[in-house]
């Protein structure tokens, strides 16, 4: 296989038109991910105690912040790779031919966090064939979420092992100083205030499940989803996110923010040029076309990741999810999965905006750092059975 159609073989999956419970009985339409390929992760370091202070708005800008840095540099490649937000961080697999580019540009990332919000991003990488020599797997797959929205879907422990070498003591980064050009962090936009849940829902679950050693992954994840939608119904009826419900914020507190993620400092030229945007905004989303961009929004926002383990933020009412509980707990004490589950009364989203049209993708989390607290209930029940 040449290095070219090395590069492109994400680009080239086929995109499968079929409900994900019927994607994960079809293995055939899962592809090993080649071994030259690389894992890239960015974690924010002690992310539950800065989502305990309040900080989880912060927390979520720094992970799309990371995702925004790489996939900057692979659209300039005309290349596109599965990336995965997990709230306080993110997950890419990438052609070697991004790899370094990638890396650097997240050194500068990193070194911005630290400096403007004191918070440490973690970055590490780890080969594919590092994965596949530890006898761990990673298939994956394309999955059509919306007319206009597809999702990577990855099956496999490989993932998580690559995120335990990263996040081990013994884990020596390979070095990639920044280079001397400045991030490129254009189109990242964090300017839509917290989000209440749909007309007639009065929360938002943010929800994580693994499948237990020695479970097979796909037959577990297919029952999990089965209950969602059972439970919740189609997708588009248990998203979070619904127009009425979308509000610009266009405090100088939210716009600050952005700007020190995104330039890496304080500038005045642009805290006046963002403000008076999003003023204008308002006007925008009130036309034809900005009502066609809304519209859009609600297609290609993020509210589920399979990346070995399911993420998903849901909405919906008390009653459905004490049901969704009592069928997890179920499979949970049959020994064949662990979840971790976190109900807030919004979600927020932070954005990556290319251009008005098609290209752009919303990332979700549950209020209050939803995805970090649910990870901190599995985590604690993954030690409860270690130990």
């Amino acid at each position: 296989m040449s290095t070219i159609t090395n590069d492109l073989f994400y680009s080239r999956l086929p995109v499968n038109e079929i409900p994900l419970t019927d994607l994960l009985t079809e293995e055939h339409l899962f592809f090993k991910v080649p071994a030259n390929w690389h894992v890239i992760i960015t974690d924010v370091k002690k992310s539950t105690e800065a989502v305990a202070n309040g900080l989880y708005e912060t927390v979520n800008l720094v992970a799309t912040g990371s995702i925004v840095a790489v996939l900057n540099i692979v659209y300039k490649e005309n290349l596109t790779v599965p990336f995965f937000f997990g709230g306080d961080g993110a997950t890419f697999i990438v052609p070697p031919s991004v790899l370094k580019p990638a890396m650097q540009a997240l050194a500068i990332h990193q070194e911005n966090t630290q400096s403007n919000f004191k918070l440490h991003l973690r970055v590490g990488t780890v080969p594919v064939e590092t994965i596949y020599a530890n006898e761990q797997d990673l298939v994956i797959s394309k999955l059509k979420t919306s007319e206009i929205f597809s999702i990577p879907v990855v099956l496999g422990n490989g993932l998580s092992y690559a995120e335990k070498i990263i996040k081990g003591e013994s884990y020596q980064p390979e070095p990639f100083p920044p280079h001397d050009e400045e991030l490129d962090l254009s189109g990242m936009q964090c300017r839509w205030d917290k989000i209440k849940p749909p007309q007639n829902y009065d929360e938002v679950v943010s929800l994580l499940v693994i499948a237990r050693a020695g479970v097979k992954q796909t037959i577990v994840f297919k029952k999990v989803m089965d209950h969602v939608d059972s439970i919740y119904g189609a997708p588009h009826s248990r998203t979070p996110i619904s127009i009425s419900r979308l509000k610009l914020n266009g405090t100088l507190k939210k716009i600050g923010m952005e700007m020190r993620t995104r330039l890496g400092g304080f500038k005045p030229w642009y805290l006046f040029k963002t403000w008076f945007t999003t003023f204008l905004g308002t006007l925008y989303f009130r036309t034809k076309q900005g009502k066609g961009y809304l519209v859009r929004l609600v297609d290609m926002s993020d509210t589920l990741v399979i990346d070995g383990k399911i993420n998903t933020v849901i909405s919906g009412t008390l009653q459905q999810r004490e049901q969704l509980v009592t069928a997890l707990n179920k499979l949970e004490e049959a020994g064949e999965i662990l979840f971790g589950i976190y109900v807030s009364q919004e979600s927020v989203m932070s954005c990556y905006v290319r251009n008005m049209n098609d290209g752009h993708v919303h990332f979700v989390d549950g209020g209050d750092g939803g995805y970090t607290r649910a990870a901190g209930v599995l985590k604690m029940k993954i030690r409860q059975k270690q130990s």
